[in-house]
């Protein structure tokens, strides 16, 4: 009886060891669903929302380098899909910077919430362009030192920068990544 109890035992342990056993990790699958920026672009709204109707702690403590939104699709569709990433993963770097500064800046503790979830949503349209194989951004030195790029000095500023730049350069690169384009043959 023993004997049968301990196999019974050995056999539910190879089981659990094989169901919770680390597994390989695969590559990300390309997210090439535009509803996922949508998404990232309803939830800026949201914060652009909030901080319309916040009347106190609400300010930035300093100017923030923030990326152009501004696009030129005549030099747009000059530009090399390695570009097009630079440029839109410089500018999502340079968010983030800024958010972080907006983070520490405000007071009001009611969005905070709102402020952590924009950088969360940075983080994410990252690792979507990740699983697009665009290539990681290395930032430089200084912010200063990169094209394209302009101060704000206010909150509403640089939450309206927040959601051009996903309605325009993210959406254009994601639109013409090569991961998502179907093969037509």
């Amino acid at each position: 009886m023993l004997q049968k109890t301990g196999r019974g035992l050995l056999t539910l342990l190879l089981i659990v060891l094989e169901w919770t056993r680390p597994a390989v990790p695969s590559p990300l699958r390309p997210i090439c669903d535009l509803r996922v920026l949508n998404h990232f672009i309803k939830e800026a709204r949201d914060t652009e929302v909030a901080m319309k109707l916040c009347r106190e702690g609400c300010s930035l403590s300093e100017s923030v380098t923030v990326p152009q939104t501004r696009v030129d699709f005549d030099v747009w569709e000059k530009k090399n899909s390695s570009e097009k990433a630079q440029e839109v993963q410089s500018g999502l770097w340079l968010l983030q910077q800024a958010f972080g500064l907006l983070q520490s800046s405000v007071t009001n503790t009611e969005l905070h919430s709102q402020i952590e979830n924009s950088i969360r949503n940075l983080h994410s349209i990252n690792a979507v362009l990740r699983s697009l194989n665009i290539q990681e951004y290395t930032p430089p030195a200084s912010a200063p030192g990169l094209e394209g790029t302009w101060t704000v000095s206010s909150t509403m500023d640089l939450l309206q920068v927040h959601v051009n730049f996903l309605r325009g350069k993210v959406r254009l690169l994601l639109l013409d990544a090569q991961a998502c384009q179907q093969d037509v043959s």
